[in-house]
């Protein structure tokens, strides 16, 4: 089945929620990449983070969310845009440290508990909006849910999941986020809290086949909860090769004929996707000939 996001409303108006399976969008990601299972948890996270962040992107707007730790993953990038496409790259793709003490994946130790989590959105304007915190956890759930809060001003709760297999698959993948709104009463966060606290783990109810809907529907009560839109989710990278002839002019010229004379070529690597495109000796003498001529 596709992936997909759903945006509701709760209690009246007085909560705004999120979920999103994401399932093959990280198991896309962890082919191309070819994660082992602790650098997969952490990648798959980030990704479902930056899909929960987006939820109010449109069309073309694009956020980016850089995870920098002070662990052993390195940095984690990702992007995502309003058409719920998502891209993203591991600094160390080959993690597969031990479980930690709950027998889960050591996200923490990978990630790490000092460094930031930035986020940017581009929106079309002249300036794109840039927020960055503390990683307060290294778990990325609560990271994020700190970023709500002091970045954006919204208290939130922000839960992440990644359940990968014995061979390094990916099982499920998803979370949610639940935002709080102006005039929401004491009662209502309490009976979130509370429900919150006695839920199953989200890799649990996905593997037995939860979807979006029932999440939030285990946050918040099925009574509760009015699904205002569903929008497919999906990896997707945008390079092209003519993104990266591009790049390749900016070298100049005097590079562009040293990598032609002793690579007799180059190839070029999508960070995000890991897509590869060459470029033969011919097609960089093309290229030395237009900025010649331009001259």
């Amino acid at each position: 089945m596709s992936d997909y996001f759903v945006k509701a409303l709760a209690f009246d108006g007085q909560i705004r929620a999120f979920a999103v399976d994401a399932t093959q969008t990280v198991k896309e990601a962890q082919k191309r990449h070819d994660t082992w299972h602790t650098s997969t948890a952490a990648l798959g996270r980030t990704m479902i983070g930056a899909l929960l962040l987006g939820y109010n992107l449109k069309g073309e707007e694009k956020l980016t969310v850089e995870v920098k730790g002070d662990g052993p993953a390195g940095k984690i990038v990702v992007d995502s845009n309003g058409s719920g496409q998502v891209r993203g790259y591991i600094q160390n793709p080959n993690l597969s440290l031990p479980l930690n003490v709950y027998g889960k994946l050591d996200v923490r130790g990978a990630v790490g508990t000092q460094g930031t989590l930035t986020v940017r959105k581009d929106l079309g304007l002249k300036e794109p909006f840039s927020g960055q915190v503390p990683i307060i956890d290294g778990e990325l759930g609560e990271d994020f849910t700190y970023y709500m809060a002091l970045s954006e001003q919204t208290p939130s709760c922000v839960g992440v999941s990644v359940l990968v297999d014995t061979d390094d698959s990916v099982k499920t993948a998803g979370g949610f986020m639940i935002q709080v709104m102006p005039g929401a009463t004491d009662d209502v966060i309490t009976e979130i809290e509370n429900r919150i606290q006695k839920m199953p783990q989200i890799s649990d109810l996905m593997d037995s086949g939860c979807k979006p809907e029932e999440l939030l529907e285990w946050v918040l009560g099925k009574e509760h909860v009015n699904i205002l839109e569903t929008l497919p989710v999906a990896f997707h990278c945008d390079c092209t090769r003519e993104k990266f002839e591009a790049g390749l002019l900016t070298l100049g010229l005097e590079d562009l004929k040293e990598i032609k004379e002793q690579d007799k070529g180059a190839e070029i690597v999508c960070h995000y996707c890991n897509d590869k495109y060459y470029f033969s000796e011919e097609d960089l003498q093309e290229l030395i000939q237009s900025i010649e001529t331009k001259a």
